[in-house]
């Protein structure tokens, strides 16, 4: 922390606030601009198919129901996420803008934090859904209804919401006197809290906590939930009907596995053993942008629900526009 920015830190007691982070990216690595330009490609891609998805959702009646209730979050989380995370990032690296301001750097820890956290648990809820549908075939309609799925979802939200509010709140009480360069391509908690010169035994119970809730225990209730679904479609002795029945998670497997996988791995390895700061960031930026795409493709728009739903929508939109042109 040079001598300017000392005299720009706003001090507090014993707290010291420096007036910027310093976003550090990537190291050594020669034309690192292009792997932005590549984010900035997926995030177009990723607001493109969460958009069509959402509106296909608010706009058909047909897909107003408690499991695309459950979609609609995941879409505007994926979207809200990423939007959180990408344009910050591109501005930083590609624009050389990596002194970001104090309060912006913890709100941005926020959001990111919040969505990701949020898009964990949907994924839980999305498999509470097919757990209930395959184990439970009759009770699904009772079972699985608007109102209890908005009040799950609200349940959701507000507890993440104080959760991860909480989690930077004890950032802020940190004193940063010495480095400002945060190991990151963001203002993310585990690099910043780690540079404060104060004690930061709470932060670091609070990581491991964040982690076995936003990581952890998702996955064991997504693994739990697919053992019992595993059970319940061995009891069927149709091998169509189990076919027919596993289908419909397929989906889903496939997102848990794009969503959880690189995060579970980059933790683990950075908790085990050493790993490269640049691999880190490629692994956490990857975690945080392929999912997002992927999720409105494989889950959503390659369902025949949806697409039929897309359709009927172009074609009354186009025969709207063909309408008022006559007119």
């Amino acid at each position: 922390m040079g001598p300017e920015e000392k005299a720009a830190a706003a001090f507090n007691g014993t707290f010291v606030r420096p007036a910027n982070f310093y976003l550090s990216g990537f190291s050594s690595v020669p034309h690192a601009k292009y792997y932005y330009v590549f984010l900035c490609f997926v995030y177009v891609i990723t607001v493109l198919g969460n958009g069509v998805l959402l509106a296909a959702i608010c706009l058909v009646r047909s897909l107003h129901t408690p499991k695309y209730m459950i979609v609609f979050n995941l879409a505007l989380t994926d979207l809200c996420g990423s939007t959180a995370l990408v344009p910050q990032v591109l501005d930083t690296f590609l624009f050389e803008r990596r002194s970001v301001v104090y309060e912006a750097c913890l709100s941005d820890m926020f959001f990111v934090l919040l969505f990701f956290s949020v898009q964990s648990w949907t994924l839980v809820t999305m498999a509470y859904d097919r757990f209930v549908a395959i184990c439970f075939p009759l009770r699904y309609h009772r079972v699985v209804t608007k109102p209890a799925v908005a009040a799950l979802l609200l349940f959701l939200w507000a507890f993440l919401l104080s959760f991860i509010a909480t989690s930077v709140g004890l950032v802020d009480r940190l004193s940063f006197c010495g480095s400002v360069a945060v190991q990151s391509f963001f203002c993310d908690h585990g690099p910043v809290y780690r540079l404060a010169c104060n004690d930061t035994s709470i932060n670091n119970i609070i990581a491991y906590i964040g982690f076995v809730i936003a990581i952890c225990l998702p996955l064991i209730l997504i693994v739990l939930t697919y053992v019992c679904i595993s059970v319940a479609l061995s009891r069927i002795a149709s091998a169509d009907e189990r076919l027919k029945a596993l289908r419909t998670c397929t989906s889903h497997l496939i997102i848990v596995a794009i969503f959880f996988l690189p995060t579970l791995g980059n933790n683990i390895a950075a908790v085990v053993s050493y790993i490269h700061p640049n691999a880190r960031i490629i692994n956490s930026s990857l975690a945080q942008t392929i999912p997002q795409l992927l999720n409105p493709i494989v889950y959503s728009l390659k369902s025949e629900e949806v697409l039929v739903s897309i359709r009927k929508l172009y074609k009354r939109n186009r025969l709207g526009n063909i309408a008022s042109s006559k007119i």
